[in-house]
């Protein structure tokens, strides 16, 4: 078995990025700014400050702008860039990266921050026999919520809750090289993913920490602003998944 450094992390970055038009009509989106750095590069720091600063980023959509900022900029990391087309889907993208892999690898998004602790994520997925684990976090309303009584009085208003009882795919992934052999479909969440699970063989592990996901302009400036004051969630101590 590999060594934790040894590790890759493969970072999905060639998507059209459509949500946050027009922004990304000639930026993609992995290259929006997050405190003057892109949030390609944010999502990599997460990686690296936990040990782990092997990358294949998977391009496809105006791949020439991300390839002109690694090639120049200097980085302690190691960085594997791989065009995998503009029209590729999600799983497809991971997919088209497996040469470069080995027998375990992370994968995620280049849009969203999180503060799960990657080793507590790693050691989750080593302890059961599935290809894969998501990490899941609470959904958070993007709707004000109203309380009522049995007689229709309104007994309380929620901004934006936490809904305890659902939770949604974060994006930070473990995978063993295996499931390539079971690999159906080019869309991740709607196909790769659904065939694992009716094998047993795709499990979650619930993150009650931070979680921000970059999909429209508006994010990006929420983003930002937590940048701007000095202690980005994301970037605190450690927090284990549950």
């Amino acid at each position: 078995m590999s060594k934790q450094s040894d590790i890759k992390v493969v970072i999905l970055a060639g998507g059209r990025g459509t949500r946050a038009y027009p922004y990304t009509e000639y930026l993609p989106k992995p290259m929006m700014p997050v405190g003057g750095r892109p949030i390609l590069v944010r999502v990599m720091e997460i990686f690296a400050r936990q040990g782990f600063t092997k990358f294949v980023v998977s391009l496809g959509y105006r791949k020439e702008i991300i390839m002109d900022y690694f090639e120049g900029r200097r980085f302690e990391w190691e960085v594997d860039l791989v065009d995998t087309g503009v029209d590729s889907d999600t799983g497809d993208r991971i997919f088209n990266c497996r040469d470069r892999l080995g027998d375990r690898f992370f994968a995620t998004y280049s849009d969203g921050l999180c503060d799960v602790d990657l080793g507590a994520l790693l050691a989750f997925h080593e302890g059961h026999r599935g290809h894969a684990t998501i990490t899941t976090v609470p959904l958070i309303s993007q709707y004000g919520t109203v309380d009522c009584d049995s007689d229709g009085r309104i007994t309380a208003f929620r901004e934006k809750p936490t809904l305890d009882n659902m939770w949604i795919n974060a994006g930070f992934f473990v995978m063993n090289k295996a499931i390539f052999g079971d690999w159906q479909g080019g869309n991740l969440e709607r196909e790769v993913f659904p065939v694992l699970q009716s094998k047993g063989m795709l499990y979650a592990l619930r993150h009650k920490g931070f979680f921000k996901s970059m999909d429209t302009y508006k994010d990006q400036q929420e983003i930002d602003r937590l940048m701007e004051q000095g202690s980005p969630p994301w970037m605190r101590p450690l927090r284990a998944a549950a």
